[in-house]
């Protein structure tokens, strides 16, 4: 994963096509209605490179996709709200195309002097986004002298404007590089998968573990324990024979964790104890029993008191921790206790030298309501993205790009 960023290449004079991850919550999904960004983390984490690329003389044209839009049609998904906030963060005017590509297109950026910055319509507006269209690719391309990909959360996505547009660059004698986003997720993830330090503890939650049966095996080469929390960790204990209740239990999954269980030996760690209730409900009556006596018609919400001791045991002398998936329900504040607290716990433990990689998704959803993101090592950008390269996968916009 060593490939070139943005530092490696002239910019000046350039214009440079950056595909950024702007797909931010907005205020409304009423086209009707005055729509507004409502976080702008994503926004504010592209700033350093476009702000360097800006300061190196470059005219930037930037693409990302915005949500879930069916055709263009889904107006409540332009891309005209995130334009105008990036205007207000940057400090400089930021131009708004009309569609994706297109004549208008070809000549706004035809236009741009160094120091101007164009912002595309959301590419999920264009119907070979996602089919990874050569023609689209090449239109991308032909917007452009130079490529950069600093969105690392779409980066598991052979789409136009991260594959396909990357490779259009490079045929033109262009570079394909890397934003320092991108270059930060590679960075910390990329140890984690090739030359992680010792003892290296993986922590796995969230509802399935149909989702990481990979994920796990391919763990169990590197890591030294892994720790099983959420949902998933019911399957498990269904596995081992156990009553589970009706806590959510994944059934096609029971012979895959047996083996995993059988796989992993003493490696795998799961929980001794559950908090538990009889309703999936924010304010259900909840009581903690240990794991292999759930009563019949309880379901486990999250991990107990004593399962973050013996989590916490497996965590001592750590120099590096993973931590993908919630502990429990941590959006109901009663079953939130084991994953916030895990949280405090690998806050900690990064005040003490540990590395400690939070994997997107839900874990940094929760480790931000904390309030410990700042805290951690690094929270990654992208849930599916750092997921599938932690199972080993090649990522084909990380792929693409230019190696060293």
């Amino acid at each position: 994963m060593n490939k070139k960023t943005v530092r490696d290449i002239d910019v000046n004079g350039k214009k440079v096509l950056v595909r950024v991850d702007f797909n931010v919550p907005l205020s409304s999904k009423n086209p009707a209605d005055t729509i507004t960004v409502t976080d702008d983390t994503r926004i504010r984490a592209a700033l350093p490179t476009l702000n360097y690329l800006l300061d190196n003389g470059a005219a930037l044209i930037l693409c990302s996709h915005l949500g879930r839009p069916s055709t263009a049609a889904d107006t409540q998904y332009s891309m005209a709200p995130v334009a105008a906030h990036l205007e207000t963060v940057l400090g400089r005017p930021v131009q708004m195309a009309d569609d994706v590509v297109g004549e208008n297109v070809t000549a706004a950026a035809a236009a741009l002097e160094p120091g101007d910055v164009l912002v595309l319509e959301n590419t999920r507006f264009h119907p070979g986004e996602k089919k990874n269209d050569a023609e689209l690719s090449q239109q991308l391309a032909d917007l452009a002298d130079l490529y950069v990909d600093d969105a690392f959360g779409s980066a598991h996505r052979a789409h136009s404007s991260t594959e396909g547009v990357a490779k259009a660059i490079q045929a033109k004698g262009g570079a394909a590089v890397a934003g320092f986003l991108m270059e930060k997720e590679l960075s910390a993830l990329g140890t984690a998968v090739t030359n992680p330090p010792h003892p290296y503890v993986a922590i796995m939650g969230g509802a399935k573990i149909s989702d990481k049966i990979k994920l796990i095996e391919n763990l169990l080469n590197t890591a030294d324990k892994i720790l099983i929390g959420g949902g998933m960790a019911n399957t498990f204990i269904r596995a081992q024979g156990h009553e589970t209740g009706s806590s959510l239990v994944e059934e096609d999954a029971l012979l895959e964790a047996e083996r995993l269980l059988k796989m992993a030996g003493n490696r795998l760690v799961l929980p001794v104890d559950f908090v538990v209730a009889d309703t999936f409900d924010a304010n259900a009556e909840a009581e903690t029993v240990d794991a292999d006596s759930i009563p019949v018609n309880k379901m486990a919400l999250d991990i107990g008191p004593e399962s973050l001791k013996t989590f916490k045991q497996a965590l001592q002398g750590a120099k590096m921790v993973i931590w993908n998936g919630p502990m429990g329900v941590f959006e109901f504040p009663r079953f939130a206790v084991g994953t916030n607290e895990l949280a405090q716990l690998l806050a900690a433990q990064v005040a003490e030298g540990t590395e400690v990689i939070i994997g997107g998704g839900d874990s940094a959803a929760a480790v931000t309501k904390a309030g410990l993101a700042e805290k951690m090592s690094h929270i990654s950008t992208g849930g599916g993205a750092s997921l599938e390269l932690l199972e080993g996968k090649v990522l084909p916009g990380i792929a693409a790009l230019d190696d060293k």
